[in-house]
């Protein structure tokens, strides 16, 4: 971006409502006008959190971080960037809790929004910046909610849309209802009700989807079917008119779209729309029985006790939410109240990113780009709305081994988690443990080690060396390193930082978050190298001028190195990055610098530094003594908050052999598997689905041996029944290896 001259206007704003009111919302913030040029308008759109309850990290791992550091990144590449979400508020969890509490459903989702943002605010998310610095043309962030009597208008009029462009059509449907003993009926939402799924077979399949396969089917698919809120009570289906969205009218649209979008989506994007895609497309319901949610704006005789279905209202939150922010910045600002058609119109130069775990996927990538190619049709080009560039989806981020859940209280808390430790180390964690291509796994003793080995051994470190060595060598209370020339003295220093930064920025164009910040954090672990090889503290204390250089040019480069990595951390770890811009005596704000300029070879600041820990040495057995409340406590109630303990004779029932794959064959109903008939020794042979397709190919497995769980009770995948599990690990760059014999083993042979 080239140099722009700015008008400046002062503006003082409040954009947020009397319930989502926060203090980071109200601030004086500078309005420029736009600079001309193909400027890039970016949009980052997290995943809508439930609000039934709090954060927990699997949310955090999932959209909320990803997104946050999305947007920081491109803000610190100069774009203009809306980043758009809020609090999902409708739907029957809310109006449980709501009977459990003795609340009305608004009082619920009240404090539970407002927990939310509040958590994500003091998790250094941007969500309090309503407004970006640079001014109104650059966007900024609104945590919206879907309760907002604005977002109920604007789905009511897309609903209506729809409706006279011929994609809604009124059915007859089949739903669940439990029945209680006065003969009473109750309307049960998908979600409300598991079974054994149709498609695989899978216990614990919810109403109208498998976690397991990815299928969705209709109510009365469903096997063994019984209602979550209440397993005693009978499960009946009966008939109920409703709205359904006309999918199948979109199946070659949509089929063009995924096709379009095969070497930008990752692996189980692709594969879970693609299973979508292949099942065949179907009208889907966008009402529901419900009394708390969006009114249908039709005959009040026929819709007037039902509902706008909680996901058809969701997901147009991302562009009701764009013009909701819109509206607010022209009340209080005098801009363009349309101004979001700047990040929503094709025409221009748009990127839509979205970010949320691997269940919402198809939500992402059929139906909300159906409803948006349906708006479309019949729109001149200037009027048609953008379709997604890229649906950056994470797989689980596990606890123990078991998937995060809010409704069994299995999770770390986000809230308590903030209480008692530092927002960076956590932002720091899970995202070197990001479930990018895999679910990935939280413990405790992972965190500690992550922090205490490399956030401080490591990066930590290194900034203390260089901060205490240009302090020692001062004999005036200046910094001594004023004039020097920093890294342009160090061509390959200097050589391996423009790597790394551009490396890091290839990776962050791509949503590689883990790949990109070990990059970041390699040019600390090199700047420890550089110091120890130029020993600049063993001539700290001569009086000799040729001495003196050979202490203060590497400190010189060195101190520069530390500026890179105060830009550079900004998206991954705000808080730190500015107390390392302060502590190198750097005015303002790293948050406005961009990566671009990273290497900006300034004059050292003529303060000396201030010289502090950015983090504190967590103690593990101290942890673990306030995480898990008493030895009882994890020896007879299991597991508690990332730590899962099993007493030997559970171990040693696990049955683990050598085994030799002798055939590979493709799932013939599921992308990501292999079949794998593995040969346990003689004539016995086993077939194994395993998730290997992505990491490799039929001819590396064929001929191997292999490790394998023996005794896992035998279990249909998509319709192959699998007798075992072969045992492979994340290689900690985002692959997964197998686990492997030392040597040549007969197969058949017990792993002991």
């Amino acid at each position: 971006m080239g140099v722009v001259d700015y008008d400046r206007v002062h503006i003082l704003a409040f954009l947020r409502g009397h319930q989502t009111a926060h203090p980071l919302n109200m601030w004086l913030f500078t309005v420029s006008t736009m600079p001309t040029g193909p400027e890039e308008y970016v949009s980052i759109f997290m995943a809508w959190p439930y609000a039934n309850g709090p954060l927990h990290l699997g949310h955090v791992a999932g959209n909320c971080l990803p997104a946050d550091i999305q947007y920081k990144y491109e803000r610190m590449r100069g774009r203009r960037v809306l980043m758009l979400s809020g609090s999902d508020e409708h739907g029957t969890p809310i109006t449980v809790t709501a009977d459990e509490t003795g609340k009305s459903p608004q009082a619920v989702v009240d404090e539970n929004h407002d927990a939310i943002f509040a958590s994500l605010v003091k998790l250094g998310c941007s969500w309090g910046q309503t407004l970006d610095r640079r001014g109104v043309e650059f966007g900024g962030a609104l945590y919206g909610r879907t309760s907002d009597p604005r977002h109920h208008e604007l789905v009511q009029d897309i609903l209506l849309e729809l409706h006279e462009n011929g994609f809604l059509i009124q059915e007859t449907m089949e739903q669940f209802c439990s029945i209680a003993d006065d003969g009473g009926i109750k309307f049960l939402p998908d979600r409300y009700v598991q079974g054994v799924c149709p498609a695989c077979s899978a216990e614990g399949a919810r109403g109208d989807q498998c976690d397991v396969c990815g299928a969705t089917y209709e109510a009365n698919e469903l096997k063994d079917p019984v209602s979550k809120l209440n397993p005693e009570i009978p499960v009946e289906i009966r008939e109920t008119d409703h709205l359904f969205f006309r999918l199948d009218l979109l199946q070659g649209d949509l089929e063009n779209h995924a096709a379009s979008r095969k070497s930008t989506w990752k692996p189980n994007v692709r594969a879970m729309t693609q299973n979508w895609l292949n099942m065949g497309l179907r009208p889907r319901a966008v009402t529901r029985d419900i009394e708390w949610g969006v009114k249908i704006p039709l005959d009040d005789e026929v819709w007037g006790e039902k509902r706008v279905y909680v996901w058809f209202d969701a997901v147009q939150g991302y562009l009701t939410c764009a013009r909701i922010w819109s509206e607010r910045i022209a009340e209080e600002s005098g801009s363009e109240s349309d101004i979001w058609r700047r990040w929503w119109m094709d025409g221009g130069n748009l990127r839509h990113i979205y970010f949320m775990g691997k269940d919402n996927i198809p939500f992402h990538t059929i139906i909300w780009p159906g409803i948006l190619m349906a708006l479309n049709r019949g729109r001149e080009d200037h009027e048609r709305l953008h379709l997604e560039d890229n649906v950056a989806s994470n797989e689980y981020l596990m606890l123990s081994g078991d998937q995060f859940s809010t409704s069994r209280k299995h999770a770390v808390w986000l809230p308590t988690f903030l209480e008692r430790y530092d927002p960076d180390t956590i932002r720091y964690h899970l995202t070197v443990n990001m479930p990018e291509l895999h679910d990935t796994d939280f413990t405790w003793r992972e965190y500690v080690d992550k922090v205490n080995n490399e956030l401080i051994g490591t990066y930590a470190n290194y900034v203390n060396r260089v901060l205490t060595l240009v302090a020692r060598a001062s004999d005036a209370g200046s910094n001594p390193l004023m004039g020097l020339p920093g890294l342009e003295g160090y061509p390959e220093f200097r050589t391996f930082i423009e790597g790394k930064i551009s490396g890091s920025m290839e990776s962050m164009e791509r949503q590689r978050f883990k790949e990109a910040l070990r990059k970041v954090m390699d040019i600390a672990q090199e700047g420890n190298g550089f110091l120890q090889r130029a020993e600049p503290w063993k001539y700290l204390k001569s009086d000799l001028p040729s001495d003196r250089e050979k202490a203060l040019k590497p400190l010189s480069a060195a101190w520069h190195s530390l500026r890179v990595l105060a830009i550079l951390t900004h998206p991954f770890m705000p808080f730190q990055s500015q107390r390392l811009w302060g502590m190198i005596g750097e005015p303002g704000e790293s948050s406005e610098e961009t990566w671009d300029e990273a290497l900006k070879a300034d004059n050292r600041p003529g303060v000396l530094p201030s010289v502090a820990p950015l983090f504190a040495r967590l103690d593990l057995d101290e942890i673990l003594s306030r995480e898990i409340e008493s030895d009882k406590v994890k020896s007879e109630a299991g597991p508690v908050e990332g730590v899962a303990y099993i007493d030997f004779n559970t171990f040693a029932s696990v049955d683990l052999r050598i085994g030799i794959v002798e055939s590979v064959e493709d799932h013939p109903n599921a992308d990501r598997l292999y079949v794998v008939k593995i040969n346990e020794g003689g004539e016995q042979e086993r077939t194994v689905c395993a998730g290997l397709k992505d990491y490799y190919s039929k001819d590396e497995l064929t001929g191997s041996l292999v490790v394998f769980v023996a005794n896992l009770e035998p279990r249909k995948l998509r319709g192959v029944l699998s007798e075992g599990m072969l045992l492979a690990a994340d290689d900690g760059s985002g692959s997964v290896r197998l686990i492997r014999p030392d040597g040549e083993i007969k197969p058949g042979s017990n792993v002991r």
